[in-house]
């Protein structure tokens, strides 16, 4: 069983998100915040495996509240609900920890989906935001705001692990790379991991999000 906690500063949507997940029988949602502050308070009594939080609330935002969640609690795995205009918030959630994003009003079923991929240990990077998203990453590629990169050199990963990167900076998922590169799902999921460990990043949003600070994303080559 998949336990949910929803944090949304709105009563409707709270409620609303709780009705349709609760239909799914490998769901449970477990809390109900309106801000960030409660959502820590909650999280104590009964430890969720997933956050959807809502990127704008009061008295502790959805950014601060995914830091604060992921510096104690690294295992919960949170997806931001953002809209359009929120590219900013969403890069700071990402750099934090979010597993991703998804925008408001998406389908019921897409909502689900997102849920299991990222509980599988995937990263969900809608496709409505995404291009903004990477080019406000090279926006702030140079900015104080991003990752630290020393230690983490292109040069550590051989020629396969540095084409999938690049795809990834260019937000495919690992079928789009597959068939790019004409190499198995399987080829792919072990050249992610391998890229991950020599560079002692989290996650695949974590990987994006360097490939296009180092303009490794801008340098593909089959």
């Amino acid at each position: 069983m998949i336990k949910i906690l929803i944090a949304d500063d709105q009563d409707l949507i709270r409620e609303s998100l709780k009705i349709v997940l609760d239909m799914n029988i490998d769901m449970e949602v477990i809390g109900l915040a309106e801000n960030g502050c409660k959502v820590l308070e909650l999280i104590k009594k009964n430890l969720p495996d997933i956050i959807l939080m809502d990127i704008r609330m009061p008295e502790l935002d959805g950014v601060l509240c995914t830091k604060a969640v992921k510096e104690k609690y690294p295992d919960v795995k949170i997806i931001i609900l953002t809209t359009f205009d929120d590219d900013e918030y969403v890069f700071y959630a990402l750099k934090y920890g979010a597993s991703g994003y998804l925008l408001k009003g998406c389908s019921v079923q897409e909502l689900t989906a997102a849920i299991h991929t990222v509980m599988n240990g995937g990263s969900i990077l809608n496709q409505g935001v995404i291009t903004k998203v990477v080019k406000l990453f090279n926006q702030l590629a140079q900015t104080n705001i991003t990752m630290e990169l020393d230690g983490r050199r292109v040069e550590d990963l051989n020629r396969t692990e540095k084409n999938i990167t690049s795809l990834v900076g260019r937000g495919l998922s690992n079928k789009e790379i597959a068939e790019k590169l004409y190499l198995s799902e399987g080829t792919i999921r072990n050249a992610l991991s391998s890229a991950l460990s020599k560079l002692n990043l989290r996650d695949r949003t974590q990987l994006a999000i360097w490939a296009v600070q180092t303009g490794l994303a801008s340098d593909f080559h089959a």
